[in-house]
């Protein structure tokens, strides 16, 4: 699946993943390939990107996900990269 992390100042991340984990504000969740078409807000925390054998981990401060169509869209209000 394609994701793309934004902020309102620029893009954070942009590339393919086989999964995503995310705070959702409900508790944490996560998004795999083919994940059926989902919304939902994000509350501060940990959100993880998974694919190409590697794993890399960024610090969100709230927002809102969507996943559509395999493409995940996470739209940060902030974030650090770890």
């Amino acid at each position: 699946m394609t994701l793309e992390i934004l902020t309102p100042d620029k893009k954070i991340y942009e590339g393919e993943a086989t999964s995503v984990s995310l705070p959702g504000t409900l508790g944490s969740f996560e998004i795999l390939n083919h994940h059926a078409p989902i919304i939902s807000t994000l509350q501060d925390g940990k959100l993880t990107v998974r694919g190409g054998g590697k794993e890399e981990v960024f610090y969100i401060k709230g927002g809102v996900v969507e996943a559509l169509n395999n493409v995940v869209t996470v739209l940060a209000e902030g974030i650090e990269q770890h």
